[in-house]
């Protein structure tokens, strides 16, 4: 790459987009990286303010801002068809989820490529729920041309690439546990069962139906571990979640046998959340089934009236089949608090990240 007066560019082959911007009206390149300049174009490049001009001299260690990036692209998605990427365009690349699914970064990667300098990747926040069509990621090389050596650091700081995944959301078949004297006698109308049916209807879910019961700690857990010996993907257990004498859907979730990850997350709404896994038994279930953990969700008051709670984090991450620990938990500590927007724009806000 040179450096030229572009009246003296006629003949040359442009080494990068040249820009064009009309106030109100448009971005855009007017002529585009490889156009062989024309005698008629000088009059057009001066009048974007391009006196002088790069055009292609390539240096043997040399890489176009564009092949750069394209290096880029490959250690953020490698071959993965979930998410597509734009063109290189003066020197960035965008990209975009192909499929519904969680999105998960690899902050370690992230970090260490964009501490390399001359680079930069920026990405919207991961662990949310992403649908098709969504922009993920705008990644681009700084300086026209980069050391072909700095690129392969930035492989190596890559340890392989696949810095951006999307995990699909799984078809998942539910079974929902309500609690509590009040509802089971009638006296109080049940309003968990509409809130999470409507949660869930945003995703690739099934209702096998929904059981009303009192306040008994036997009861709660054979009417969990029936939805386990049915089928289900999931059990919501809702009511009964607090320090009142009188709940009882921990405990009850504990009898059944559940490997308890936490009662309890650093999470407003919801810091009463209860996670655990139970195993189905092999004479329960289907061949193809044997052995799969089933997620039990026990299910805080705020998530019938609180527009966006701890289910809202932690529901997506479980639809898209991962096994959450304490720690993924405890992470929510930073975030964790719903600021109950007057307009939400959730998962676009940073509740959860």
């Amino acid at each position: 790459m040179k450096l030229i007066d572009t009246r003296d560019a006629v003949g040359h082959v442009l080494c990068h987009d040249i820009t064009r911007i009309l106030p109100g009206e448009s971005k855009g390149p007017v002529f585009k990286k490889g156009h062989v300049v024309a005698e008629e174009d000088i009059p057009v490049l001066l009048s974007v303010g391009k006196e002088h001009l790069y055009v292609w001299e390539k240096d043997p260690g040399m890489l176009h801002e564009d092949e750069a990036a394209e290096i880029l692209r490959q250690i953020c998605m490698g071959n993965d068809s979930a998410m597509t990427a734009s063109a290189p365009s003066e020197g960035k690349i965008e990209l975009r989820a192909a499929v519904d699914g969680l999105l998960k970064i690899d902050r370690e990667k992230l970090r260490r490529v964009n501490s390399l300098g001359e680079m930069m990747i920026a990405s919207i926040h991961g662990n949310v729920p992403v649908r098709a069509g969504d922009k993920l990621a705008g990644m681009r090389v700084i300086p026209l041309v980069i050391e072909e050596e700095k690129m392969q650091r930035a492989r190596e700081a890559a340890e392989g690439g696949n810095i951006f995944r999307i995990l699909p959301f799984r078809h998942m078949r539910y079974g929902i546990v309500t609690t509590g004297n009040e509802v089971a006698s009638g006296r109080i109308q049940d309003a968990f069962g509409p809130v999470l049916r409507r949660k869930l209807a945003e995703y690739d879910t099934e209702c096998m139906g929904q059981v009303i019961l009192p306040d008994d700690r036997q009861g709660i857990t054979e009417a969990v571990k029936k939805f386990a010996a049915e089928g289900a993907d999931l059990v919501l257990c809702s009511g009964g979640m607090s320090v009142d004498p009188d709940d009882r859907t921990p405990g009850a979730i504990a009898d059944t046998g559940a490997d308890i990850v936490s009662y309890g997350a650093p999470v407003l709404p919801g810091a009463m959340f209860l996670l655990a896994y139970l195993r189905r038994e092999a004479d329960q279930v289907r061949e193809m089934e044997k052995g799969r953990e089933i997620p039990v969700l026990g299910l805080p008051g705020c998530i019938m009236y609180a527009g966006r709670t701890v289910f809202d984090l932690v529901m997506p991450r479980i639809l898209a089949g991962e096994r959450l620990g304490r720690e993924d938990l405890v992470d929510y500590g930073e975030g964790g608090l719903c600021l109950s927007c007057k307009v939400c724009t959730f998962p676009n806000c940073g509740f959860g990240k």
